[in-house]
C-alpha cells in the first residue's frame, strides 16, 4: 500500500505534535518540512551534511546538488529548496547547532550531519524511517510513512497545475510513469483541474 498523502491540516497537526518534544522538536519539524517542501527521499535526507546545504557565507542554498552516492538509483540530481524551506533550515541550524552566525560555519563544521540522532551520529535511512514513523504515530496519523512527504509534495504540486514533466525532473525520476504513480488523484485535485476550464 502506498504511503498516505497528508492534507494541509494533517501536516500542521504533525508539525505541532513534533515540535512538542523539548529536545528534538526543532529537528523533527525540519525533517517533516524537508520532505514535504522539497520531496527528498529519506535516504537523501539521511545523507545530508551541513556543507551540502550551506554556502561559504552561511546561507542555505536554494539548490542542493546530491551526488550519485546520496540518491536512490545512484544518479546525481538537484533538489530545489523553496524560500520558506531555506528560512526553516536556517533557523533550525542556528538553534540546533548553537550558531549565532552561519558565516564560515560550513567550512568549519561542514562534515557534520545536518540531522543527527541522540548519540550525535548521522541517521541511517532505516533509523530515519523509524523516526518518521514515530513522529506520525505520535500525531495519530495512520498510514503515513517516511515517504508521505514526497507523495504529498508531488500531489500538491500537481493540484496547483504543475506540468508532470517538471514534476518528474524535480522528483529525480527516470520514468514519467513513476512520477504519475506518486500523484494521489483525490477530490481536491479533481476539483482544481475541473476549475481550469
Amino acid at each position: 500500500m502506498p504511503a498516505r498523502t497528508l492534507s494541509p491540516q494533517e501536516l500542521n497537526h504533525a508539525l505541532s505534535t513534533a515540535t512538542q518534544s523539548p529536545r528534538w522538536g526543532l529537528r523533527n519539524r525540519a525533517l517533516l518540512l524537508i520532505t514535504h517542501w522539497s520531496g527528498m527521499r529519506v535516504c537523501e535526507v539521511a545523507s545530508l551534511r551541513l556543507a551540502d546545504v550551506l554556502d561559504v557565507r552561511g546561507e542555505v542554498l536554494n539548490e542542493v546538488q546530491l551526488t550519485a552516492s546520496q540518491t536512490k538509483g545512484s544518479h546525481s540530481r538537484v533538489v530545489v529548496f523553496p524560500q520558506r524551506l531555506q528560512t526553516e533550515l536556517r533557523n533550525y541550524i542556528r538553534k540546533q547547532f548553537g550558531a549565532k552566525s552561519l558565516a564560515g560555519f560550513a567550512y568549519e563544521y561542514g562534515h557534520q550531519p545536518l540531522f543527527y540522532t541522540q548519540k550525535r551520529n548521522a541517521f541511517t535511512p532505516n533509523t530515519l524511517t523509524q523516526t518518521f514513523a514515530a513522529i506520525y504515530q505520535d500525531a495519530g496519523i495512520k498510514g503515513a510513512t517516511s515517504h508521505s512527504g514526497r507523495r504529498t509534495w508531488l500531489t500538491q504540486l500537481a493540484a496547483k497545475g504543475a506540468n508532470v514533466r517538471v514534476l518528474q525532473s524535480l522528483a529525480g525520476h527516470r520514468s514519467l510513469a513513476v512520477t504519475q504513480r506518486y500523484i494521489d488523484v483525490n477530490d481536491q485535485l479533481r476539483r482544481t483541474v475541473a476549475e481550469m476550464i
